[in-house]
């Protein structure tokens, strides 16, 4: 049999996640600061979308009162139904006009998603996972990590600048005053005359050091605001005359507002030329200092909160901080006008479904993520009210039924979410936990309550005569919990603690 290489072609059938249900996906696992850059990256890359402020419009919120009521009801209605209703003139927010056709089934959109969500999964499945690397290559890297050096910090940076200048030995001591407050980010925290009040100087060489400490890398160090900062980035690049520079100095309200047609208007240029400025300004650095910053510090944003109301407790959703979108109400009247061409229309028409869209899955991901809140509190009442020893067993599979979605769309809403609680804030996976049966009365108690039984039962021995592990399970079982001894072994190591011939004080 001869071997050889063959072309041929093959009709197959598979399936596809569409590119719009991509992004609602991101859009809903994606925790309240990642939102922020997904909706910035969409307002860059779609025209007819703009946002507006808060006080603007009065976002619908669904009543949430007593963790009692009726939520499934709530739950499994459909969201897509639930349009939020603005006023006409401040053009479409977070839904559509009433008597305003759907420009796409977005619910049957999402049904697909459910239908494709778990085989989708299957393709980050274990099974899929890279082979580890050799002891060999692992050596080699730990060598690497091992061989980095400390970086010079951003205040240090600008000082060797500063000795490098042409600086005088009275000006130095100025610039090192003035470098002392500048952030990590790079803008100048305190004004000249605050500076010279402070340290008995004139202001007249202060201000002349500062001009010399802004022309210091990166550009924009040493800014007020971010639109000197920007102006700054401008200016060494040589383009003070140009469109970007014009926006940034007397339009940085509407630009940070993306209102592209009041800027064009006032700058009496046209929307592409607007556009391809705001396309060019994007690639500014607003935070010069950003490279020199730790990457150590996280910040979580909670995007649940649960308050005391009388005998229950109120679950409301973070909308502060989700942007508020809507479709400019310039391109409805370009739509509407009978000049244009059918290319400008077609691309006009598929810019404004893309944009709905976009909003119609932000109400979603709120719908979601609020039903998903409120069954966790309806669940966990105890929690609420006494603590973590109270927590009671959950899984997604129990929510998810309740609240009308798949279980795999729960795991994606609860993944890096946080929810603020009378008890402290808690990450949304923390409250799905399995559980043990207990011998009184059969009621299962959490993984996570026994845990913390067995961290007070340690934390309360004697430290001559410490505990161990069989003694421990005794004392659990004498609460009408039964665990194993290698159960407590393994709470034991998880809380960091030592086996009993380790912990004995002498």
């Amino acid at each position: 049999m001869v071997q050889g290489l063959q072309l041929s072609t093959r009709l197959t059938q598979s399936m596809v996640l569409a590119p719009q249900l991509q992004q609602s996906l991101a859009l809903l696992q994606a925790p309240t600061l990642e939102l922020k850059a997904l909706v910035e990256q969409e307002l860059q890359q779609n025209p007819v979308l703009e946002e507006v402020e808060g006080s603007e419009v009065e976002l619908p919120e669904k009543p949430s009162g007593e963790t009692g009521e009726n939520s499934d009801a709530t739950a499994a209605a459909d969201p897509a139904e639930r349009a939020v209703e603005a006023p006409e003139e401040s053009g479409e927010v977070l839904g559509e006009t009433p008597g305003e056709a759907p420009a796409d089934d977005f619910q049957e959109e999402f049904d697909k998603l459910v239908q494709l969500d778990q085989e989708w999964r299957d393709q980050f499945s274990p099974s899929n996972a890279p082979v580890r690397a050799s002891a060999e290559d692992e050596e080699r890297r730990q060598f690497m990590f091992d061989s980095l050096t400390a970086g010079t910090s951003f205040t240090q940076m600008l000082m060797d600048q500063a000795r490098e200048s042409n600086l005088t030995a009275e000006q130095l001591s100025i610039a090192e005053l003035i470098i002392g407050n500048i952030d990590e980010y790079g803008y100048l925290k305190a004004t000249v005359e605050e500076i010279s009040a402070a340290s008995q100087l004139p202001a007249g060489p202060i201000s002349e050091v500062l001009g010399v400490i802004k022309t210091f890398d990166p550009a924009g160090t040493g800014a007020c605001d971010l639109r000197e900062c920007l102006l700054l980035q401008l200016e060494r690049a040589g383009k003070q005359d140009g469109l970007e520079y014009r926006i940034i100095r007397d339009h940085m309200e509407a630009l940070g507002k993306r209102r592209i047609p009041e800027i064009a208007r006032a700058t009496s240029r046209t929307l592409e030329e607007v556009q391809e400025s705001l396309a060019r300004i994007a690639h500014l650095e607003p935070r010069p200092g950003r490279a020199f910053l730790p990457d150590t510090d996280q910040f979580v944003s909670p995007e649940v909160f649960v308050t005391r109301a009388g005998e229950g407790f109120t679950v409301t959703t973070n909308s502060d901080n989700v942007p508020h979108l809507r479709i400019s109400n310039v391109y409805k009247d370009l739509m509407a006008q009978g000049g244009n061409n059918p290319e400008v229309k077609n691309y006009i028409r598929e810019k404004i479904r893309a944009g709905k869209f976009l909003i119609k899955s932000l109400h979603q991901r709120q719908q979601t993520i609020g039903n998903i809140g409120r069954e966790i509190v309806k669940r966990q009442q105890d929690f609420m009210a006494k603590g973590v020893a109270h927590l009671k067993p959950m899984t997604m599979a129990q929510v998810a039924e309740v609240v009308g979605v798949h279980e795999t769309t729960v795991s994606r809403a609860v993944s890096g979410k946080y929810m603020e609680t009378p008890q402290g804030m808690f990450e949304m996976k923390f409250f799905f936990t399995a559980g043990l049966q207990s011998a009184a009365g059969g009621e299962a108690v959490s993984n996570t309550s026994v845990k913390d039984m067995v961290a007070e039962i340690f934390k309360g021995e004697n430290p001559s005569k410490p505990l161990s592990d069989q003694e421990v399970v005794k004392r659990v079982g004498e609460k009408g919990v039964t665990i194993a001894r290698r159960t407590v072994a393994k709470y034991r190591d998880e809380l960091n603690i030592l086996p009993s011939n380790l912990r004995k004080v002498y």
